[in-house]
């Protein structure tokens, strides 16, 4: 149990020293100042596509380290939200959760073959440049916030020049 707590003091030790002011709250009591860290998040979701292959994504502000070893936290303030990717024959559906935050605080940019939601909220931040399985038209998208829930719909490509992306209005 010594070594346990050892271990738990050290890490303690080592995010107090690295971790970003925004994921630092301290707070005054009758005993004297206490110090709280994060939230610290890590997460994945699997999506089994039509032929049968499974993709997993990765969210939070922290991953798995090595076995036995250190989590590989990003110590950034921003979060990495959950997010699903589904296509039809004609469009690409990007659906990212959101909770707390108000829709004009969310920022997507979008290119030929990813999508940025960026989040600068008062309480909390998220970021995630999302992969997109097929080459969309960067014009084309339409958003919506309601409930925590981003909606974004992009359509496919069809022959058309690439540019340089194009910020996307959420309603």
């Amino acid at each position: 149990m010594h070594d346990l707590d050892r271990e738990f003091e050290e890490e303690f030790n080592w995010i107090s020293k690295h971790a970003p002011k925004e994921l630092v709250r301290e707070r005054s009591t009758k005993g004297g100042t206490i110090r709280g860290f994060g939230p610290f998040v890590y997460g994945y979701s699997v999506t089994i596509v039509s032929d049968g292959k499974p993709i997993i994504r990765e969210f939070g502000n922290m991953k798995p380290g090595l076995p036995g070893g250190r989590p590989a936290v990003q110590l950034k303030s921003h979060r990495e939200p959950i997010v699903d990717v589904m296509q039809d024959e004609k469009q690409i559906k990007v659906v990212a959760e959101l909770p707390g935050v108000r829709k004009e605080d969310i920022r997507l940019n979008t290119r030929e073959y990813s999508l940025i939601i960026r989040v600068e909220g008062e309480t909390r931040k998220y970021f995630n440049e999302v992969e997109l399985p097929v080459e969309v038209e960067p014009n084309s998208p339409k958003a919506t916030y309601v409930n925590g829930v981003l909606e974004i719909t992009l359509n496919k490509k069809k022959a058309a020049a690439l540019g340089k992306g194009f910020q996307i209005k959420v309603e």
